[in-house]
């Protein structure tokens, strides 16, 4: 066996060991990428202070920020030739309208992110979400002309009930959870819901925000090493054919040393030739075919994980 030879047989090896069941992406890519942005703007500032808002001036003109980030995020996406997924809470959608007819413009994805990036976990009740969800994708099939195919829940606070209803309103996807490499079908009560996992990871939070007016209070990293911490995920989907989700804000990941940070990632992604760079609609009906076409087979999840809590005697005792 020559060194080449070798070296292959090897790297295939470390495929199977990582992801056992990669699937075949478009024109032989080795991955698939979404760079996802969650609109969120002020809306959860709402929930957060109520009726002191009027006094968060100082927050809200951070979170008001988007106004100038969404722009320069359209700019970069035509530049480089992208359509991308923007993750909505309909509230936002309906303050600042210029921003959607925008993205609407340049042909990108609207998804479905709550209405006032609301939790759906804290709903009292089954109906309580339902009502909500349906009042967001109205709002949603009124200003685009199309339902929302996706969905993301604000804060990933997935309810017991979310996957369930989310199939049973038809939705093409859902990107809250965290559970896989690769996309998954969740099986609920009212038929299955394909799941486009992303990962702590790649979630701009965790990187770049410190505001202790919403007690988030952590050091903040520099472009670059949150790019390291992006691109080491990336590369791992790359060897062993996965997805490389992000989860992130404009308010937060596009201004300008952080945007010329993402425009450095884009470039090392387009310039190998074999990663597509495309919207979470498109990876979704990918999927969808692919499964119609008994052409790759997903794990499938029975979601809720737990339909009651642990019983008193399963619980050991504790302190504190």
């Amino acid at each position: 066996m020559t060194v080449t030879a070798l070296a292959l047989k090897i790297r295939e090896e470390e495929r199977v060991l990582m992801i056992d069941n990669p699937l075949p992406w478009p024109n032989g890519a080795r991955c698939a990428v979404a760079f996802t942005f969650d609109i969120d703007t002020d809306s959860f500032l709402h929930l957060l202070f109520g009726e002191k808002m009027p006094d968060m001036v100082a927050a809200t003109s951070w979170a008001r920020y988007d106004e100038i980030a969404l722009p320069r995020l359209l700019r970069i996406y035509r530049d480089f030739g992208l359509k991308q997924t923007f993750f909505y809470p309909a509230w936002c959608m309906e303050r600042y309208p210029h921003l959607v007819d925008a993205i609407l413009k340049d042909g990108h994805e609207i998804a479905h992110h709550g209405y006032l990036h609301e939790s759906m976990r804290h709903m009292p009740d089954r109906e309580s979400e339902v009502e909500w969800i349906v009042r967001g994708v109205d709002v949603i099939e009124k200003m685009t002309g199309k339902k929302p195919r996706g969905f993301r829940a604000p804060n990933y606070h997935f309810s017991r009930h979310s996957a369930s209803i989310l199939a049973q309103l038809d939705f093409r996807y859902d990107s809250s959870l965290m559970d896989d490499d690769l996309p998954s079908l969740y099986q609920t009560s009212h038929g299955e819901l394909l799941g486009l996992p992303s990962s702590g990871a790649l979630d701009d939070w965790a990187q770049y925000v410190n505001n202790s007016e919403i007690g988030s209070v952590r050091s903040i990293r520099s472009p670059q090493e949150a790019s390291k911490t992006f691109m080491a995920d990336f590369e791992a989907a790359y060897r062993y054919g996965g997805m490389w989700i992000a989860v992130w804000h404009p308010w937060v990941s596009a201004r300008p040393a952080r945007a010329e940070a993402m425009c450095r990632m884009i470039e090392e992604m387009q310039i190998r030739g074999d990663v597509w760079i495309t919207t979470m609609e498109a990876i979704a009906d990918h999927v969808h075919g692919l499964i119609a076409r008994e052409e790759w087979a997903p794990r499938r999840t029975k979601l809720p994980y737990y339909e009651e809590p642990l019983s008193v005697g399963e619980m050991p005792p504790q302190v504190g």
